[in-house]
């Protein structure tokens, strides 16, 4: 990796005006929870923009247990999931049809191969692997009606149950215990926006100068990243990293509090991380008069 460079595939070739349209449209979509816009969304995945289409990949995987047509959403998903003209693109529609499971068997083939391919990244080739083992496993499920329950209250649930809850939650879960879980998430990530109340050179609101500082550096090396990324499963626990670098599938995590509570919490993170052969920078506040070098010589250790 060449930092300080982008890549030329992660150009726009849509006018200013008109991507900022379609992102903010196919973002307003894939919260409706409306099965009725999966046509607008197939229609976006055309549009010359990666960043359009990635978003539309996601949108259509998050609309999965709301009653869209599974076989409109698969034949949407399986070329991009196949080859796209953008590797980020790629991973979010293998991860999309993932949503759809019991629907995309008829691709499973296709993604072993994706898996295969030592010339993808490897971030694409997981999210491959990943998909066709829940394709796997959805297949055996339904051919020996294999029944499952809800780890909250223990109650047998309905394969719509099941299907929702692992997508929006990697967990199994009935309609009132997912309908609590829910309502506990949103309250919580209710609390975390509010807290992000700084500004980054790109935009991007954080909560410290530390986070703030972190994000400049990414921007001014051209290196992706996304910010306080929702629910990333890492062994049986649900984290949100500081920052995910997807291309490089690195983790940054800014350590900035002194709490008890939150050392303790910090510890635990940390240990997921190593346990699952995460690639993980840790940053302190002792280290940003140092982030540059930190920064620099850790990435590219791991590049």
């Amino acid at each position: 990796m060449r930092i300080g460079l982008r890549e030329p595939f992660m150009k726009s070739f849509m006018l200013p005006a008109e991507h900022h349209i379609a992102v903010q449209r196919v973002l307003q979509l894939g919260r409706s929870g409306d099965a009725a816009v999966l046509p607008e969304l197939i229609a976006l995945l055309s549009l010359p923009s990666n960043e359009v289409q990635r978003l539309a990949a996601s949108a259509i995987g998050k609309l999965a247990g709301f009653g869209v047509n599974p076989e409109d959403a698969v034949k949407a998903l399986a070329p991009l999931a196949r080859c796209a003209r953008h590797p980020q693109t790629q991973q979010y529609a293998i991860r999309a049809l993932k949503a759809y499971a019991a629907f995309a068997h008829a691709h499973l083939h296709d993604l072993r191969d994706v898996a295969r391919n030592p010339v993808l990244r490897d971030y694409v080739r997981a999210a491959a692997i990943s998909t066709a083992d829940a394709i796997e496993l959805a297949a055996k499920d339904a051919t020996s009606n294999v029944r499952h329950w809800c780890q909250r209250c223990s109650l047998v649930v309905s394969v719509q149950e099941q299907d929702l809850s692992q997508h929006v939650f990697q967990r199994c879960y009935c309609d009132r215990c997912f309908d609590e879980v829910f309502l506990e998430r949103r309250n919580f990530e209710a609390q975390v926006e509010l807290n992000k109340t700084i500004t980054a050179r790109d935009g991007t609101l954080v909560q410290s100068k530390g986070e703030r500082l972190i994000a400049d550096w990414l921007t001014a090396h051209g290196i992706t990243y996304r910010y306080d990324a929702k629910f990333r499963i890492i062994a049986e626990f649900q984290i949100r990293p500081d920052f995910y670098l997807p291309e490089q599938d690195v983790y940054i995590e800014y350590w900035g509090l002194d709490s008890p509570q939150y050392k303790m919490s910090m510890y635990k993170k940390q240990m997921l991380y190593q346990q699952e052969g995460k690639r993980l920078i840790s940053v302190y506040p002792k280290d940003l008069p140092i982030l540059d070098a930190l920064l620099r010589d850790k990435i590219e250790s791991y590049g």
